[in-house]
């Protein structure tokens, strides 16, 4: 999983980041919502957004985003903890709302439903040329023959047909295949 966490206060992203890191979970940091809204949908699993931020405010970025049809979940962690506050951010537009300190357990917890919960979202049917595949039954055919594929080359191809055109790297390419999983396998070309 990779996230993108848009944080003004840099010493509480590096921590955020080092334990969502020791839970396996990958990320970039930004530090105000100007530069959000250009990296947002750079292939991000969950944005998470603090409420305070200079400029522009997460509130008014989750609103941009959700404008913008930014479909990835977002996840606001802030100090603020009103309920209005709560209300006016999922009404914005944002998945889940965490209130800081959070215990990381948790936000990992969340981070992991928000992602399978989104996952559940994709498009059942991805084609390209002669290329189709059903996200649904995982099902695949080549010039409407069906193909016959592990687990993982399932999720490597639809990772490639969910961004097509784009060359991804090798930690998007893990991210993607080990998207809901806690653990990788330490023999993947077995899976």
């Amino acid at each position: 999983m990779r996230i993108l966490l848009i944080e003004d206060e840099a010493d509480l992203a590096r921590r955020t980041l080092a334990s969502l890191a020791r839970a396996g979970i990958t990320g970039e940091w930004l530090a105000n919502a100007e530069d959000a809204l250009d990296f947002a949908g750079d292939g991000f699993t969950v944005v998470i957004v603090d409420l305070g931020l200079p400029g522009l405010s997460g509130l008014d970025l989750v609103r941009s985003l959700r404008r913008r049809g930014l479909a990835v979940p977002i996840l606001i962690l802030t100090a603020r903890g009103s309920w209005e506050e709560k209300v006016a951010g999922l009404n914005a537009g944002a998945d889940d709302f965490l209130v800081k300190p959070v215990r990381v357990e948790e936000l990992v917890a969340r981070l992991h439903a928000l992602a399978r919960r989104a996952a559940g979202h994709l498009a059942s049917r991805l084609e390209d040329g002669a290329l189709a595949l059903n996200t649904g039954t995982h099902e695949a055919w080549l010039a409407g023959e069906p193909v016959e594929l592990t687990r993982n080359e399932f999720r490597l191809l639809r990772a490639f047909l969910l961004e097509p055109g784009r060359t991804l790297s090798r930690d998007a390419i893990l991210d993607r295949l080990y998207a809901l999983e806690t653990e990788r396998d330490p023999n993947p070309a077995y899976s």
